[in-house]
């Protein structure tokens, strides 16, 4: 992996690519209208529709600029038929138990712009994900959390 690439598997690149064609054939060309149909009230300086409908096209054009770089630096890493690791990698499910409370935990680790911490998908870049990364079953891991630093091990790697 080059110095400026970002890992993502083929779903989530999928999305980011859905988000970007939504975005150009859909809201762009939904909010050109609107600013359309202000223009026609006439006087621009009190004209609430059109400054609301300019702001929506500058926050539409600003991630359309963010999801094309975010697609023209991906990596993509495929999941599929890959055997079960023997250290925590891309992609993998690691399960791992916290040795302070016991709490047991399951994490993917995918890119950032995959993570979904509700359904337990972490970014290999966090300080969790950056703390699994390599490790094996039964290793003991140091996680700095907001709290401080957590211990935990590594119980199971899918």
């Amino acid at each position: 992996m080059s110095f400026n690439r970002r890992p993502i598997s083929i779903d989530g690149l999928r999305k980011l690519n859905e988000e970007l064609d939504r975005l150009i054939r859909i809201e762009r060309p939904a909010v050109i209208k609107e600013i359309e149909i202000a223009l026609g009230h006439g006087d621009l300086s009190e004209n609430a529709e059109f400054t609301y409908a300019k702001e929506k096209m500058s926050l539409i054009e600003t991630r359309l600029r963010d999801l094309q770089d975010r697609i023209s630096t991906s990596e993509v890493i495929d999941l599929t038929n890959r055997p079960t690791p023997d250290k925590a990698v891309f992609g993998a499910c690691v399960t791992i138990e916290d040795l302070d409370t016991n709490e047991i935990k399951k994490y993917q680790l995918l890119g950032q712009d995959e993570a979904d911490i509700a359904n337990g998908i972490i970014s290999v870049d966090s300080p969790v994900g950056k703390a699994l990364i390599g490790k094996k079953v039964g290793d003991v891991v140091e996680v700095r959390t907001p709290n401080g630093i957590r211990e935990c091990e590594i119980i199971d790697i899918k």
